[in-house]
């Protein structure tokens, strides 16, 4: 294939937001697929805080991407040329692509997926590693009851959208925390959640005090920092905390601020438990079977908010995410799907 493919490599490792300078814009061919492998035209990539912390040279749960590599990223795509038995030319698929146009990658490392049944982009979210994020992260670690009440920061997000989605499944009450009217309305409104509190414009502690007059029984942190300590403060007897993600602190220059409220652990015979997605990938088809469901039952609500201009965007568009620009999922498309 003559195809030219772009690519969005790492050319530094960031002091706290990325810039411009932390970014290079590449070209090299296509490439041709070998023996089991497939190549697949990128049309979305994903954007998440992860990847922030992958940009890292430090000790994770993941390598950190390379200076000069490809920044690492999920995107969805259609096969375009195949050398792999289960996958044909046209066939749709998701996986760990890269930020770039084109990807050659092994059949075995990339899911087919039905854009019939849902949008490429749903596959990045709800569909996806955010929505697996809070299927495992919420009812494995956070095992929310009827009657109990689960609070969720970043509600507004891709992760948290769906945490409190599920939390009402399970007959538990929502409580979210997200930045701003527009978004806390969304929450209510559109997600379903019991109440929502605005970061931005209320005091955190004095919303859960209102809201949260029981306690907290699950409290599930996007955020960390300050957030999490006002959570902390709030916790019900047995409460469990699931710690997800800490996007206050993501692109910090000092020392991360940790919990300084974390003695309400014991006082409360509460637990907090870290997790990644990864640790459930021998039952992420589980997982994906249940959202599945839920979504084409019209019992989950799926937002992906979809940035254009191609992949030169990427570095811009990942910014969003740490400035709170985006509502549900954010989703770079790179190319049409023609």
């Amino acid at each position: 294939m003559s195809a030219v493919n772009h690519q969005i490599r790492l050319a530094a490792r960031p002091v706290g937001l990325p810039k411009p300078s932390d970014w290079s814009y590449t070209e090299e061919p296509a490439g041709e697929p070998g023996e089991g492998e497939v190549l697949v035209k990128i049309l979305y990539l994903s954007l998440d805080p992860a990847m922030r912390g992958w940009m890292n040279d430090a000790r994770s749960y993941i390598a950190p991407v390379g200076v000069g590599d490809v920044m690492r990223a999920l995107a969805a795509g259609r096969v375009v040329a195949s050398n792999h038995a289960g996958l044909a030319v046209g066939d749709h698929v998701t996986g760990l692509l890269g930020a770039q146009e084109y990807a050659v990658v092994s059949g075995d490392a990339v899911g087919k997926i039905d854009p019939e049944l849902a949008s490429p982009p749903t596959y990045l979210g709800t569909l996806g590693m955010p929505g697996m994020t809070a299927y495992f992260g919420l009812l494995d670690i956070g095992h929310p009851a009827a009657g109990e009440t689960v609070v969720v920061s970043g509600a507004a997000g891709a992760v948290g959208g769906v945490v409190g989605q599920l939390a009402k499944l399970q007959g538990a009450r929502a409580v979210g925390i997200a930045g701003g009217a527009e978004k806390c309305r969304y929450v209510v409104e559109e997600l379903g959640f019991d109440a929502a509190i605005d970061y931005k414009s209320q005091d955190v502690a004095e919303g859960l005090r209102e809201h949260c007059p029981r306690g907290i029984d699950v409290y599930f942190d996007n955020v960390g920092g300050e957030i999490l300590d006002a959570a902390l403060a709030r916790l019900a007897r047995h409460a469990r905390v699931v710690i997800c993600g800490a996007v206050s602190q993501y692109n910090a220059t000092g020392a991360m601020r940790g919990p300084s409220n974390y003695m309400s652990l014991l006082v409360n015979h509460a637990s907090m438990t870290g997790f990644v997605v990864s640790d459930y990938g021998d039952r992420y088809l589980e997982g994906v079977r249940e959202m599945t469901g839920w979504l084409t039952a019209g019992k989950l609500v799926s937002r992906e908010d979809v940035a254009e201009g191609g992949l030169e965007r990427f570095p811009e568009t990942l910014l969003r995410l740490f400035e709170g620009a985006n509502t549900g999922k954010l989703v770079l498309r790179v190319a049409a799907d023609e």
